[in-house]
């Protein structure tokens, strides 16, 4: 496993100096990976819902590639940017489909799954995480990114301390309190 996420940086360093045949190369060693993730995110869609995990993948892969010159650290840094890549997507596709139906059908995600049981009832709509992280990434950056990282790219304490360039202890303190305070935010928010 140290040797694939090896060659996954070293491909995405390689794409990034611009390299198109990095791209090639590195496309079916990380389909796969993406793939589960989007399979992830969307697992807890509502029933009917249109967007499959291979558009969503596709998605990412065409706004990574519509960049000039992108620019990765390392295979963490490339997950957690896909991440928040398909967080937006979905949010935008939630979003165009509620305003589509006034009020409809909201998208939900299960958040015992998500956030790790920060919601003990288990359920929120994607937009009002969404609108959470926003939130918490207003007075605090880097707690959102921890919990983006986490939640939408799943990635390890230390895969996410290497990406915020911090220590694994301020990433685990970091979703500690990012839990509780979305808990209480979605809670006060349910509670209206």
């Amino acid at each position: 496993m140290p040797q694939i996420q090896e060659d996954v940086t070293e491909l995405l360093r390689r794409w990034s100096d611009g390299d198109r045949q990095a791209l090639d190369e590195l496309m079916p060693v990380i389909y796969k990976q993406l793939r589960r993730l989007a399979h992830y995110h969307l697992q807890n869609e509502r029933d009917g819902h249109t967007l499959q995990s291979t558009a969503l993948v596709h998605e990412v892969f065409l706004r990574f590639c519509s960049q000039t010159v992108p620019s990765w650290q390392d295979r963490a840094h490339f997950f957690a940017l896909a991440a928040r890549m398909m967080r937006h997507i979905l949010v935008d596709y939630a979003r165009r489909h509620a305003a589509g139906k006034r009020g409809g059908f909201a998208v939900h995600v299960d958040l015992e799954e998500a956030v790790m049981d920060a919601v003990q009832e288990g359920k929120t709509d994607l937009v009002a995480l969404d609108d959470a992280l926003e939130q918490l990434g207003t007075f605090d950056a880097r707690k959102c990114r921890v919990v983006e990282a986490r939640v939408f790219a799943g990635l390890s304490a230390k895969e996410i301390a290497t990406v915020l360039e911090t220590t694994e202890a301020t990433v685990r303190r970091d979703w500690k309190i990012a839990r509780a305070w979305l808990y209480r935010y979605l809670e006060a928010k349910a509670g209206q």
